[in-house]
């Protein structure tokens, strides 16, 4: 028997590896003939890197022409996301078959009804760790909970009311695509197991934060968020969840 493949299937294969988005297998049963995605884990520690060097800058810039405070605190909030979510957008778009393909980038009723689901679990977990770490070591906040003190105190409610939306839903987006797109899918293609991604995905997303008081906290919230990925096989569910889970404290943010 013939041992050679068509060009079709010689290029199905490499797009559908173990562990990835739903959206590959949809594409590949609508006859689609998908790229082999040429990105992988340096793609991933891009927008983690530029994240860092997009905040220093906006801080350095601030500091040099007298930015007031509400615009330093929005633009240090926001413009690093070109970092963080811009580069998965990029890269999978020029080196792969686009993020709705390549990074799961969809949203059905089912994933939103998982979603909805993993938030209330992650604010449960989040709170139940939160009040077990207030008995130990008394109260303490999160720095989006100082920022926003900060705008409520010198910035203009305007300035309030974006910067909560940007932690009810911007945040949850742009780090998603980051964290359960990017990575997850990167270290997936590269053979680790299942387990492996979602522990090293949750303790990156920890991690990154830089609220050490928080971390349990953060841990908890990042693996309901990489187990939604895990069982949706999309970004859908994990976003929603997310935002769930931040849609109190934007709220808080808010009404002060």
């Amino acid at each position: 028997m013939s041992q050679s493949t068509s060009p079709a299937l010689r290029m199905r294969a490499p797009a559908n590896y173990p562990g990835c988005p739903v959206t590959v297998d949809i594409a590949l049963a609508e006859g689609r003939v998908l790229r082999p995605p040429k990105w992988g884990i340096p793609d991933a520690i891009i927008p983690l890197l530029g994240f860092v060097i997009i905040s220093v800058g906006v801080a350095l810039i601030a500091e040099l022409i007298g930015l007031p405070l509400a615009w330093l605190l929005i633009l240090g909030t926001t413009l690093p996301w070109i970092a963080l979510a811009g580069w998965p957008l990029l890269t999978t778009t020029f080196q792969g078959n686009g993020p709705r393909i390549d990074l799961g980038l969809r949203l059905t009723w089912s994933d939103a009804g998982w979603g909805l689901i993993g938030g209330v679990v992650a604010l449960v977990a989040g709170g139940t760790i939160a009040l077990a770490l207030q008995a130990v070591f008394g109260e303490f906040t999160s720095a989006a909970g100082d920022v926003g003190e900060q705008l409520r105190d010198e910035g203009p409610f305007l300035a309030v009311l974006v910067f909560s939306l940007c932690v009810a839903i911007g945040a949850p987006i742009a780090e998603e695509i980051a964290f359960r797109g990017m990575a997850y899918n990167a270290l997936a293609k590269r053979g680790l197991s299942t387990a492996w991604v979602i522990a090293l995905t949750t303790v990156a997303f920890s991690l990154f934060h830089l609220e050490p008081m928080r971390a349990p906290i953060l841990l908890a919230s990042g693996l309901v968020f990489g187990l939604l990925r895990w069982r949706t096989r999309s970004l859908g569910a994990p976003i929603v969840a997310h935002a769930v889970n931040n849609l109190p404290g934007a709220a808080f943010l808010l009404l002060g």
